[in-house]
């Protein structure tokens, strides 16, 4: 069973009515720029947040004034539409102190048009029965709700509200294996996926970037369906600098919530992993996806075993868990390789499938702690008693001890290894839990 990707929240208005505080104080941490000075937030920003056990991207915008001779301005209106287009729920922020300004009015028409639902936020509020909100009906969008970005009055009520107003996750039998292609700007992804079907389905272009949206491809090979999510490139975030590119980040990274199997493209005109290849790895893994580096572009130089061997050893060395991930190294250009990807991600769903027994989870266990013993803690015996698998996609072993708070992590890292030399799960990550024994 696989549920469907998390929804996405955007906050909207004109500028500086505290859209970046309130961002701030609903994913919990300082990650927007906040300042006094109007118009501040001109990159996007989204993060992660969780109330009552939902999970949604929480997406900042610029502020939209009103004035067309300003080219900043028809820039954020352009990315503001790209949000109303993304997201689920729409967060419409007024100040309240201020009051109801011409450009709410502005704003109100948009949200209106786009059909999408909305929420009215009245922020900057400290003492709601003391702050008048009457002028803020005239916006038709209901009762205000009052909120402190500063001070977190209401935003309690507020997460309640829009969690009440998500889409509901729908959960479906899983019928085919997903599989998200991922890499930089202009590595060929659409190209490689172009190969791989024999058919020219998505566009190719020189120029950077082409592909905005993840683009699902369905294919059938050996009697098993394949989905590829073909995603536009993930720059460095540095980079994102205007509504196009942000959003292009934004699904990337929910095509890999998508996914069961990630094939990350790279090209080696530099020789080795780059860092944005690195940061797009570890979402990847981080995520509990299948991973499998595929090294595009092969055919631009002289290429041999020699090359690619050191190839993988500089990509190792720079993250180790990749040792445990399979590289292949073709063209999308010649068709060098490119099909073999196909057995590559039946092999690594098959180990993502591997259920190992308890029975012989626990007799690997005992010979992994005859080889080595758990380092004591001071005064209190540290024993760890029987283990189990219990999950799968990925593989997940727990292990059961009388202080499991005390395990080192340089000792399950042993396990961790010792696992991974008896049953492999090659291209997947391998989750260690330790936990306390019952009784």
């Amino acid at each position: 069973m696989s549920a469907t990707g998390i929804p996405v929240v955007a906050l909207l208005g004109r500028p500086n009515v505290g859209k970046s505080a309130l961002f701030n104080r609903i994913v919990g941490r300082e990650t927007a720029i906040v300042s006094e000075e109007a118009g501040t937030t001109r990159d996007r920003h989204f993060a992660r947040a969780d109330w009552s056990g939902r999970a949604f991207w929480l997406v900042d915008t610029g502020g939209v004034a009103d004035d067309p001779q300003l080219p900043m301005d028809v820039e954020i209106r352009r990315q503001v539409q790209e949000a109303i287009g993304e997201a689920d729920l729409l967060l419409f922020v007024v100040d309240a102190i201020t009051g109801l300004h011409p450009s709410d009015a502005h704003v109100a028409e948009i949200l209106r048009t786009s059909g999408k639902p909305w929420l009215l936020v009245a922020n900057k509020v400290d003492n709601p029965r003391s702050t008048d909100f009457y002028e803020f009906y005239s916006l038709g969008a209901g009762d205000p709700i009052p909120v402190s970005a500063n001070n977190g009055m209401g935003s309690g009520d507020l997460l309640d509200a829009v969690v009440e107003r998500l889409p509901p996750v729908e959960v479906e039998e899983q019928t085919a294996l997903s599989v998200a292609v991922v890499g930089r700007p202009n590595v060929g992804k659409s190209s490689f996926v172009n190969r791989l079907l024999g058919e020219e389905r998505l566009v190719v272009s020189e120029v950077a970037g082409t592909t905005r949206d993840a683009i699902d491809t369905p294919m059938r090979y050996h009697g098993r369906d394949l989905v590829f999510i073909d995603t536009a490139g993930l720059r460095r975030q540095s980079r994102i600098e205007d509504g196009i590119e942000f959003y292009s980040a934004l699904r990337t990274r929910r095509a890999i919530e998508r996914a069961d199997i990630c094939l990350l493209l790279v090209e080696p005109a530099e020789g080795e992993l780059q860092n944005q290849d690195l940061k797009i790895a570890a979402l990847a893994w981080e995520a509990g996806r299948g991973l499998i580096v595929v090294v595009n572009k092969w055919d631009l130089a002289e290429r041999d075993d020699k090359a690619s061997a050191h190839f993988e050893k500089k990509a190792r060395e720079k993250a180790p868990y990749l040792k445990f991930v399979p590289f292949l190294f073709t063209s999308a250009k010649t068709g060098l390789r490119v099909t073999r990807v196909l057995d590559l991600i039946v092999a690594v769903d098959e180990e993502r499938q591997k259920r190992i027994t308890t029975s012989e989870v626990n007799e690997r266990l005992g010979e992994l702690l005859a080889r080595l013993q758990p380092p004591q803690a001071a005064g209190r015996e540290v024993k760890l008693n029987y283990a189990t698998q219990v999950q799968t996609s990925p593989p997940t072993i727990a292990v059961f001890g009388n202080h499991p708070e005390l395990v080192e992590e340089h000792y399950v890292r042993y396990l961790h290894n010792g696992f991974r030399e008896a049953w492999g799960f090659t291209g997947n990550p391998l989750r260690i839990l330790m936990r306390r024994k019952a009784g």
